[in-house]
């Protein structure tokens, strides 16, 4: 099992200061890039009246914005404090207040936990968590109708910016380490799960992904 997500040093790395300045390039500039399409090709199959769970939403900008194109309710799972109080502030100034809930803890531990939903998605979270086996296996298990990811493109220049990045980090006592898992499994394990992929960019970076469920969980 791989070591919980909720510990100091990740709030310290994802802190008051990294949400705020998010929060305001969110204000300023809205939705953009890899996050940008997640949100359009999740919109293009529909979101009205839907239930959203947003697992490691950050600052809040895919739950906005599906709240603002017509989805009911959204639920959102983030293992920084700091992001999941931006994102309550962001979506109580939006006038969506009620119709949101967040908690903080690892997605993987809690997801029993968490009631299923319309729409999932995972917005540059994949390559945050070591055991990414578990963290899709345990989302897709909470999706009824729409999957969205957004991940790392498996580059070998990005697995060694990856590298010495993390080097970086275990030099000052960090544990939390970036990851490129292995696209193609990635994606067939979702497909096996019963779902049929709908939009996929594969830009230099970052990879955008939605799916469709096509039949229904085991």
């Amino acid at each position: 099992m791989p070591e919980s997500c909720c510990r100091p040093e990740y709030d310290s790395i994802f802190n008051d200061r990294t949400a705020r300045r998010e929060l305001d390039d969110y204000r300023r500039k809205g939705a953009a890039g890899s996050t940008a399409r997640l949100i359009d090709a999740v919109k293009a199959l529909g979101v009205d009246a839907a239930e959203v769970l947003d697992i490691g939403g950050g600052v809040g900008v895919v739950g906005t914005e599906l709240l603002l194109a017509g989805a009911a309710r959204l639920s959102g799972v983030d293992a920084s404090e700091a992001y999941l109080a931006a994102a309550r502030l962001e979506v109580d100034r939006r006038g969506f207040g009620e119709q949101a809930t967040f908690r903080y803890g690892d997605f993987v531990e809690v997801a029993s936990e968490i009631a299923p939903a319309d729409i999932v998605t995972l917005d540059h979270v994949i390559c945050c968590y070591g055991d990414w086996e578990a963290l899709v296996d345990r989302s897709v298990e909470r999706t009824r109708r729409t999957y969205g990811v957004v991940f790392p493109v498996e580059r070998w220049w990005i697995r060694a910016v990856a590298r010495v990045g993390n080097t970086a980090l275990r030099l000052f006592r960090k544990r939390f380490q970036f990851h490129v898992h292995p696209e193609r499994q990635v994606d067939a394990r979702i497909r096996a799960a019963g779902f049929e992929r709908r939009f996929h960019h594969r830009g230099v970076i970052w990879q955008t992904a939605v799916y469709a469920r096509t039949h229904p969980a085991a």
